[in-house]
């Protein structure tokens, strides 16, 4: 494994090297002028409301003062890599998981493994939202309770609204997923770029469909408000990815809310 989280001191602390905060500073500034015109509102408000320091790696107990009083979450430092179940766990228990090292200078543009960056700017701002913050939940609780099968399904919903998602609205198409807005490349191509197609969000196109996490996304499907992700608990989810998942779906024995 490349690379190896920090270990929080007895006090929570994390002792980040110069050269890695340095690494923060550069993202967060790049990021900050990319995100302009293409970040949703919703983003931004959260964006301002968590005020991250420009020339440090913030530490998890800024970041969760800020959450908790907003909508009861916190953030837990974890290894770069953590087991789905434990995963789950944290979220159902209104924990984001932020694994606690940041990338090398060489890996500015793109790194498999979720760093502190991505977790800190890419999530927690919508974290403020009560919305997104209760859609978070319940995905965790839904998804605790299912076997990997079936949690595989369930991935493809996280990954294009969490992780991916769009959102259209009266300025314009803009992104709200994690996973886009932390990566600069994928800022501009998400809105710009010709190749990929961009849909409105359909609950049962997105359980079918399949991704790839190692390479640029060749769709994204989109909402027009956060509020729709809320909505979206009122469906049978989990019935609908068992189904799939044993192939025998059909999609006329729902109603889709």
């Amino acid at each position: 494994m490349k690379y190896v989280s920090k270990q929080p001191d007895s006090n929570g602390f994390i002792a980040f090297t110069e050269e890695e905060n340095q690494t923060w500073k550069i993202l967060f500034e790049r990021q900050i002028k990319v995100i302009e015109g293409r970040a949703c509102d919703d983003f931004l408000i959260g964006l301002k409301k968590l005020d991250f320091p420009k020339d440090r790696v913030p530490q998890c107990a800024e970041v969760t003062a800020v959450l908790n009083a907003c909508t009861g979450w916190s953030v837990v430092p974890v290894a770069a890599m953590i087991p789905l179940e434990e995963f789950y766990r944290l979220l159902a228990n209104k924990q984001f998981p932020a694994a606690s090292f940041i990338r090398l200078r060489e890996d500015l543009d793109y790194l498999q493994e979720p760093d502190i960056f991505h977790e800190y700017f890419g999530h927690c701002p919508l974290l403020t939202n009560p919305a997104y913050a209760d859609f978070v939940h319940w995905y965790g609780n839904i998804a605790l309770s299912t076997n990997r099968k079936v949690q595989s399904i369930l991935g493809r919903l996280f990954w294009f609204t969490i992780e991916f998602g769009l959102m259209q609205t009266s300025q314009g198409m803009r992104i709200y997923g994690g996973g886009i807005l932390s990566s600069f490349g994928e800022t501009i191509y998400a809105l710009e770029n010709k190749v990929p197609k961009r849909k409105k969000f359909d609950l049962i196109e997105v359980l079918n469909q399949p991704y790839r996490y190692d390479i640029m996304q060749d769709r994204y499907y989109f909402i027009e408000n956060i509020e729709e992700l809320f909505a979206i608990r009122k469906n049978e989810i989990v019935i609908m990815a068992e189904r799939i998942a044993n192939g025998t779906f059909d999609g006329n024995d729902f109603v889709i809310c």
